[in-house]
């Protein structure tokens, strides 16, 4: 701290005059953000913003006033060239000059100035800055850097389609002991291999978001599809300083760009409520993943700036109307649509965008929505199967996350009432999802597509310790995995990658069950632990997980649960049902702890109710065009790249 200058005796007063002068110089405004996020602190900084020739991106500055006075202009200028000046207050085209209102509060007349889809063909690192002039003549400014990468011209055939496999939470342990249940060892060697084995090459991915060494699914699928890091809970967009979760600086998704410069299509398929985090970090931009009415709006307001064509999963409850925009769905359809989840476009995103201003419609039929924009609409596997090969497709199979393929084979079994207690007994698997949309999308497939398929409750089963359920989720992705792979091989201008976007529970298999009650004592280890036989049926699914020897997975990131080693015949409960407070489902067991059972208390290392996420790295693997690219160690970013040169500049 500065010496004070009654302290400083020895120095003339004409010292202290120009050190009080200069104190007043430092009450100038200041610009407390830049966007897009930047690392200039050294030469040899990791540039944190990177981008495609001609991605689209949002530039942003938010800048504090001094007491009393406002900000009358901010500029921007790309490697001192300006590139848009915005004076006075409100919104001109595409830009804007608005409260900050996330920090108005303490900081009256903040601002936030924005450009909205700035793109360059430059290829190299270039600096941004942001000049703002405050209302009494003062100025400052600050430097950022992003990077445009280029793309490799003629570098071999490009890839017509990209299948991206998207096995939430499933590490290197899911993926393992999928293929001891599925395929079976003896004498130290798998009896098989797994789809997503089969392919040719692997590398490990480093999953971190833009805030955290440990990523929720939101960041952990956009990271993958705009080539930049998001913060958790946001997809598609930078943080700002705004409460608004829809106004965020976006960033331009792989399906956007691709569909812009070469008219793709896109598919969105997954097992869970297509509002969630991984299937809308394709297509929607919110700084919330929870805002579920905006979110599935979205999908159909701006499929113009994606190409939609195919989604699937459950997520009914936010396509049903809500016209009484009622807090409780159980007095309802079931729907959950509220305006306090919908969205409506500030004026400079929608001119800079093209995007849809967007309505508070609680109200909304957004089925018959989706119809009348064409969508073939199946409710259900009959549905599906009788649809035919429509142009386009939507498919709502329950009212939010679909049940896990535990549940649903033993219903075609006829051996569990499970999903008849959620109300929808007839499903799909999602190798049936799957194998349905690759049609759909290839019905005059004269551009191409993208296509993302998420097995879901990978995650969702971990996050619950229940091993036996997200085991069989596996198995259910792998079997969809297979028919991503026959397309590509009847397709050869095709790429599929197989990854996650994140490890989830510290999943680890640690031995076999002695069968001899629910204790640790009967976890056999190391050579006891021997080879695990389960018997698979025909429809490629075990008979069932409770065998002798059966395989035993411990957790490093778990919460308490009592541990019984068998399979649980019902699952805990899903918070996100509409109708779960309700019987039969509110008879469920509450969470993993409420498991009691005549099991044992494992004691977690986290708090609260569930498994957490955790920041190892995990598996990628790749099959067809341009699949040898993703080998070594790289960063989630660094694969929007990778598909990119693979789709535009091409791959030998």
């Amino acid at each position: 701290m500065p010496t004070p200058c009654f302290a400083r005796k020895i120095l003339p007063a004409l010292l202290c005059a120009l050190g009080a002068a200069a104190g007043v110089a430092d009450a100038a405004p200041t610009i407390s953000r830049l966007t897009p996020p930047s690392n200039p602190l050294s030469a040899d900084a990791v540039t944190l913003a990177r981008f495609l020739p001609g991605q689209r991106f949002d530039l942003q500055a938010t800048v504090r006033p001094d007491a009393g006075q406002t900000i009358s202009s901010v500029e921007f200028k790309v490697d001192g060239v300006s590139v848009g000046t915005i004076s006075g207050n409100g919104v001109v085209g595409n830009k804007s000059l608005l409260p900050a209102t996330a920090i108005t509060a303490t900081v009256p007349n903040a601002v936030a100035a924005s450009l909205r889809a700035y793109s360059t063909q430059s290829v190299g690192v270039h600096t941004l800055t942001a000049v703002a002039t405050q209302s009494d003549g003062s100025v400052v400014s600050r430097d950022g850097n992003f990077e445009v990468v280029g793309i490799v011209a003629n570098n071999g055939r490009p890839a017509k389609n990209i299948i991206i496999m998207l096995g939430d939470g499933m590490g290197a342990a899911h993926r393992t002991a999928a293929r001891i249940m599925a395929k079976g060892y003896a004498q130290g060697k798998a009896q098989g291999r797994l789809a997503m084995d089969t392919f040719p090459y692997t590398g490990m991915v480093m999953t971190a978001s833009l805030d955290s060494i440990v990523t929720d699914s939101a960041p952990g699928m956009a990271n993958y599809v705009t080539g930049n890091k998001a913060q958790n809970n946001q997809e598609g967009v930078f943080p700002d300083d705004t409460t608004d979760a829809f106004d965020n600086p976006r960033v331009e998704y792989l399906s956007e760009y691709l569909h812009r410069n070469r008219n793709t299509a896109l598919g969105i398929v997954t097992t869970a409520d297509v509002f969630d985090a991984t299937p809308a970090a394709n297509a929607v931009h919110t700084s919330n993943r929870g805002n579920g009415t905006g979110i599935v709006d979205q999908f159909l307001d701006d499929r113009k700036l994606t190409g939609l064509t195919v989604l699937m999963g459950g997520g009914r409850k936010w396509f049903l109307p809500n016209a009484s925009n009622s807090t409780n769905p159980q007095a309802t359809n079931g729907s959950q649509r509220k305006t306090s989840t919908d969205y409506v476009l500030p004026d400079d995103l929608v001119a800079g965008w093209g995007a849809s201003k967007g309505k508070l419609d609680a109200g909304r039929d957004l089925i018959a929505d989706f119809q009348s924009a064409g969508y073939t609409y199946a409710p259900d596997k009959s549905a599906l199967d009788a649809a035919g090969v429509p142009d386009k497709l939507l498919g709502l199979f329950t009212f939010s996350n679909m049940n896990v393929a535990l549940d649903k084979i033993n219903a075609r079994r006829g051996v569990s009432t499970v999903v008849n207690d959620y109300g929808f007994p007839d499903q799909p698997m999602l190798d049936e999802m799957t194998d349905k949309a690759l049609k759909v999308l290839n019905k005059n497939n004269t551009n191409g597509f993208v296509l993302m398929v998420e097995g879901a409750s990978i995650d969702k089963q971990a996050h619950l310790m229940d091993s036996d359920r997200w085991i069989l989720e596996t198995i259910e992705f792998d079997r969809a995995i297979q028919k991503a792979k026959d397309f590509a091989t009847a397709n050869p201008d095709t790429l599929v990658i197989v990854t996650a976007d994140h490890e989830c529970a510290g999943a680890a298999i640690i031995g076999a069950y002695t069968g001899t009650g629910a204790s640790k004592s009967n976890v056999a280890t190391y050579e006891a632990a021997k080879f695990p036989k389960y018997t698979i049926n025909a429809d490629g699914y075990p008979q069932t997980t409770d065998i002798a020897g059966k395989m035993l997975i411990g957790y490093g990131a778990n919460a308490d649960r009592y541990e019984t080693w068998q399979a649980y015949p019902q699952p805990a409960q899903d918070s996100q049902q509409p109708f779960v407070g309700a019987a039969p489902l509110n008879t469920y067991p509450v969470n993993a702890a409420a498991r009691t059972g005549n099991g044992f208390l494992i004691s977690g290392q986290v708090s609260g109710e569930q498994a957490v996420h955790t920041a190892t790295d995990i598996p990628l693997s790749a099959y067809g065009r341009g699949a040898s690219l993703f080998t070594g160690v790289f960063d989630n970013t660094d694969v929007f790249f990778k598909l990119g040169q693979i789709a535009i500049g091409g791959a030998k």
